[in-house]
């Protein structure tokens, strides 16, 4: 899991930015698939630094 650094609201979902191994990477999410991860698209937007994601899982994580 990397630590989300940034996230931009994007057409119809989030595109978030996390570092791995030095270099900056991007994933997309829809607004659906947050919906269904049960993840606060607005505090996603607003304290992307509180959230963990699992590329290899196509998953977010709070980390409350």
């Amino acid at each position: 899991m990397y630590d989300i650094k940034a996230s931009k609201k994007m057409g119809d979902g989030i595109l978030l930015s996390y570092d791995e191994n030095g270099k900056t990477l991007f994933e997309s999410f829809s607004f659906q698939e947050l919906i269904d991860m049960k993840i606060n698209v607005l505090d996603l937007i607003d304290r992307p630094m509180k959230y963990k994601i699992d590329r290899n899982a196509h998953l977010i994580v709070s980390q409350k």
